[in-house]
């Protein structure tokens, strides 16, 4: 299959945009980085940002979806036939893992947790990420194992110890041990276990 190199040359640009716009609204904040800015980081002009992005909020919704996907992609490697408790633990070191590797990201989302700049579209994209977890919930209490919560505040909560934990690891001095994040996980399934 033959793609043309304009096309390819286009790609690249374009993820050089999100590449730089991403590091500048961690740095400056997604509300202190105009788009002037933003070209500027990317070594572009503005012509060029605005070929590829309606405006900034569509940017910022664009680099929303790139991590969602890439966390997608991760997530539908991690579910197989083993115990629903392995296929939890294996999800919940996995999620963190994914954003201690990635700083920018977690920065990133965590601005953005309750923002209106995502659209429904976009937040519908990231729901997707997490439909294998959807799935392993919804076995674990099927099977009894996981408690007859609705899945949506199962899955609030899981949010919450993972940003909690996120937060610690990104702000402590001495980063978050090895120690911390087993505790972690099991303070987090001994309370989602029926």
């Amino acid at each position: 299959m033959f793609i043309p190199i304009s096309y390819l040359c286009a790609v690249d640009k374009k993820q050089q945009i999100q590449k730089a716009a991403l590091q500048l609204l961690v740095e400056k904040g997604i509300h202190a980085a105009p788009m002037s800015a933003i070209a500027t980081a990317a070594k572009t002009g503005m012509g060029t940002i605005y070929n590829h992005f309606e405006n900034k909020e569509a940017l910022i919704n664009a680099i929303y979806v790139d991590i969602k996907q890439q966390e997608a992609m991760i997530l539908e490697t991690l579910f197989h036939d083993e115990p629903v408790k392995s296929q939890f633990e294996l999800y919940y070191r996995t999620a963190i893992d994914f954003f201690m590797r990635n700083p920018l990201y977690f920065k990133f989302m965590e601005q953005l947790q309750a923002s209106p700049i995502i659209t429904e579209e976009t937040r519908a994209i990231g729901y997707k990420a997490i439909e294998p977890v959807i799935r392993l919930l919804k076995q674990g209490q099927a099977e009894g194992i996981i408690k007859e919560i609705a899945v949506n505040e199962l899955l609030q909560f899981l949010g919450g110890t993972i940003l909690s934990h996120l937060r610690w690891h990104f702000n402590e001095e001495n980063k978050a041990s090895t120690k911390a994040m087993d505790n972690q996980l099991r303070l987090t399934w001994d309370a989602i276990k029926a």
